[in-house]
């Protein structure tokens, strides 16, 4: 890839509690996004999506971080860049646009939100099935009638692969395991 090429970005929304198979996908998710080259974009404000970029940090991957407040957050936070933006849960539009399309775990009333965010800008949707959550509600229950953008539901990395080659932000080339 040219130096000057633009990485795919995409933005990990939700939350799931640790030890639960929805927490261990979104660390799965963020080290395979890393080993395919893509920019990671997570508030790392809930174990899911803490565990994704921690993931993508420790696979070699990139990772920018908005955070909600207007200041730094400590030195070891999960991520290779940071953007303090100091406008609380507006920063949900700035989650939901960073991404070229939108990994969905578990969630919550915050979560809802940025999935209609994306769902209004046209940004996919990527949503974990089967581990419980919001999230496995949202293949047959999109945000409206509109048909926006695609949802694309995955339950293994295989199938998130899978999707993402499907939306042009990943080749189709062997992914080494993590």
């Amino acid at each position: 890839m040219p130096p000057s090429t633009r990485r795919p970005q995409v933005s990990i929304l939700g939350s799931a509690e640790p030890g639960s198979s929805a927490y261990e996908r979104a660390g799965d998710a963020g080290a395979l996004l890393a080993r395919l080259g893509i920019t990671v974009v997570s508030g790392c404000g809930s174990p899911a999506t803490r565990v994704a970029a921690e993931r993508a940090v420790a696979a070699g991957g990139i990772v920018l971080s908005i955070v909600p407040p207007d200041q730094m957050p400590p030195p070891d936070w999960p991520a290779t860049v940071v953007v303090p933006c100091g406008m609380g849960d507006a920063r949900n539009l700035l989650m939901a646009l960073s991404g070229d399309a939108c990994i969905v775990i578990g969630g919550r009333a915050g979560t809802i939100s940025e999935v209609c965010l994306a769902w209004l800008h046209k940004r996919p949707l990527l949503p974990l099935v089967g581990c419980g959550g919001w999230s496995d509600t949202l293949p047959a229950n999109p945000p409206d009638e509109r048909k926006n953008s695609p949802i694309l539901p995955w339950s293994t990395t295989a199938q998130l692969h899978t999707q993402l080659i499907e939306l042009g932000l990943a080749s189709s080339a062997p992914v080494n395991a993590a």
